[in-house]
């Protein structure tokens, strides 16, 4: 390996294209629906609603991102290369959701959710700050201030169950 190589090999292990950013956003958001309209019957009648919405927000978030990854206009920004995000690991490791069984309770699932939240607001946050101004940036950016949203909801929630004895 000539001088140089090994530096040039780990700048393309830190940078990934938009495209390559945007399938793993959909496969995170895709696992995350899935897994919540499978704990739909699992869960307590008082978080059945907001079980439901997560899965359909996740959903709706997928389908968004679904959009942009194969918008005409798009096309050619998506091949761009930015730095991968220092969340990118986890981020990839969440696609794998928890069994069933391991959520076993109303705060287990709270903190589970709360967690999923807090890593897709970081995510989507550092990808919105490193994105040049457009479409895709402001995609990033409202999903950093979506996942935000629903952290605080979810806070606010496991508060009340924690704190008060239930909802």
């Amino acid at each position: 390996m000539r001088e140089g190589d090994q530096s040039k090999i780990d700048l393309l292990k830190q940078s990934q294209s938009l495209a390559e950013v945007l399938e793993l956003a959909i496969q995170f958001e895709q696992a995350a629906a899935k897994f919540y309209r499978e704990l739909i019957p699992k869960v307590s009648k008082s978080l059945r609603w907001l079980v439901e919405s997560l899965a359909d927000e996740e959903d709706e978030h997928a389908q968004r991102l679904d959009w942009m990854r194969y918008h005409p206009d798009l096309q050619a920004a998506i091949q761009h290369k930015i730095t991968t995000p220092p969340t990118n690991t986890r981020f990839s490791d969440a696609i794998h959701t928890p069994e069933l069984q391991e959520v076993v309770d109303d705060q287990a699932l709270l903190q589970y959710a709360l967690g999923r939240e807090q890593l897709a607001m970081e995510q989507y946050g550092f990808l919105a700050a490193e994105i040049e101004a457009g479409k895709i940036n402001d995609l990033f950016k409202w999903l950093a201030a979506e996942e935000l949203e629903h952290k605080v909801e979810l806070e606010k929630l496991y508060y009340e169950i924690v704190h008060h004895g239930g909802v």
